[in-house]
């Protein structure tokens, strides 16, 4: 699949209200491949990717800052819930248990769409820069990823180790039974699924992207994203929808 393409179709599995957030691949690229008339000079170029690089940055941000603070009440809500258990009746205490966990799902979900967000703006950046050289035989590619390597949206360790910390709340808060088994944890986790459908479905689209992405690259370099390694991600890859194609 051409990497348009796998552009355009990583923003439109995002949620609705990111999609305008991301690097504006499809307008950047017939300006770098125009058959007449000459591309922007270097820094005119580097001036349009550091306003798009910026965009991103402030959007990456801005979650990231937002999910800290929906990690801590989360954090709270469980404690809460676990202290009632005694002093609530059992269905009760169950409900409570369902909410957390939906909530739980949820912030995992949009979490993995962020680091995909991430993700997808590094490769679109690195494609329209290797495009941008070749067509001017300029070599603006190395200095503009030099930049991005220190940035937020490349970094995202404090949103990874939230992934982590999210999955092990799931893990401590809400094993499953020793008496319940294989059979009995896949039909709670289907269940979860068909609840959670549309963030879920988009999560697993995101984190397979990522991993295929991240892992199978046929050049590894010091500008190549690192490998991705998520606990959970043997337990979504069984709702995985088919093989994603691989970019070009």
């Amino acid at each position: 699949m051409k990497h348009g393409k796998w552009h355009k179709r990583q923003v439109e599995q995002s949620l609705p209200a990111w999609r305008d957030e991301f690097l504006r691949y499809k307008e950047l690229k017939p300006i770098v491949s125009a058959v007449s008339g000459l591309p922007p000079s270097p820094a005119e170029f580097a001036a349009l990717l550091d306003a798009e690089i910026e965009k991103i940055n402030i959007f990456f941000i801005e979650q990231e800052e937002e999910f800290i603070i929906r990690h801590k009440e989360l954090q709270e809500a469980i404690k809460g819930v676990l202290a009632r258990k005694a002093a609530v009746p059992e269905a009760a205490h169950e409900a409570e248990v369902a909410a957390i966990r939906r909530e739980i799902v949820n912030f995992h979900g949009e979490m993995v769409l962020l680091l995909n967000y991430s993700s997808v703006n590094y490769i679109g950046l690195a494609k329209i820069l290797k495009k941008y050289d070749k067509r001017t035989g300029a070599v603006l590619r190395l200095a503009v990823i030099e930049t991005v390597l220190a940035q937020p949206l490349f970094t995202a360790e404090a949103v990874t180790l939230m992934v982590r910390e999210c999955e092990a709340m799931m893990e401590a808060v809400f094993p499953t039974a020793p008496g319940e088994g294989q059979a009995a944890a896949r039909r709670d986790r289907e269940a979860l699924a068909a609840a959670e459908q549309r963030i879920f479905r988009n999560t697993v689209a995101a984190l397979l992207a990522m991993q295929d992405v991240r892992s199978g690259s046929s050049t590894r370099g010091r500008h190549s994203l690192p490998p991705l390694t998520l606990p959970d991600s043997d337990w979504l890859r069984s709702f995985q929808p088919p093989s994603p194609i691989p970019i070009q």
